[in-house]
């Protein structure tokens, strides 16, 4: 399918996204639209549309499958993204990892801060980069400021893994991977996490390939 023309105006260029249907297609890493950050969502698409935009956000996510997506991994320069976690873990990774089930949520022109100064680290993954993973250290809390989709004000504290899911999808939205801030000697396939590194937390990996922890 070919791209939507980057001098159509926003509205416009959604508007073709969404006539194909179905799950919208994923930008790869390589393509600037990751990399320029976005504009601030001031009404671009009007109610409607943007209601029509996140239903396509969302189930795009489903689909993919991931728990969060952020406009620009559609081709879409927008400060907006979504997010999603069922949390299907086992117990001793959910409690290693503070990972608890978050609802479909829709973040319009966020901005994260950390709160406090601990730090975690864990393999993270991205739907922009296919079939890769690395352990990146973040911020254990943050305070998430923005809107929702209906322009309500946004104002929340995030610890455990919604705290990664809220940082990971912001990161876009300002031209970042999770790659930038990766430690670079854990990229590890998919497959190989799953062999070798499923441990709930990533000690073993560390020691392993030498680098260090927060």
């Amino acid at each position: 399918m070919a791209s939507p023309s980057p001098r159509a105006p926003l509205a416009e260029r959604v508007e073709e996204l969404l006539a194909v249907g179905g799950p919208l297609p994923i930008v790869a890493a390589g393509d600037p639209v990751l990399r320029t950050g976005t504009e601030r969502y001031d009404g671009q698409l009007g109610p409607a549309l943007l209601a029509r935009f996140v239903e396509a956000l969302r189930l795009t996510m489903r689909a993919a499958p991931g728990v969060g997506l952020a406009a620009p991994q559609v081709g879409v320069e927008l400060r907006i993204a979504v997010i999603e976690d069922p949390a299907p873990v086992p117990q001793d990774v959910r409690m290693a990892r503070g990972r608890v089930p978050q609802p479909f949520r829709v973040l319009v022109n966020p901005a994260y801060r950390p709160v406090g100064s601990g730090r975690v680290a864990f393999f993270e993954g991205c739907l922009s980069v296919p079939g890769w993973q690395a352990v990146v250290a973040r911020p254990a809390e943050v305070r998430l400021t923005g809107e929702d989709e209906s322009g309500r004000a946004l104002d929340e504290e995030f610890g455990g893994w919604p705290a990664r899911i809220v940082q990971h999808e912001t990161d876009h939205l300002d031209g970042l991977l999770y790659l930038d801030r990766a430690e670079l000697r854990s990229l590890s396939a998919n497959e190989t996490v799953a062999r070798r590194w499923a441990q709930p937390t990533p000690e073993e990996a560390a020691r392993a390939l030498g680098f260090g922890l927060p």
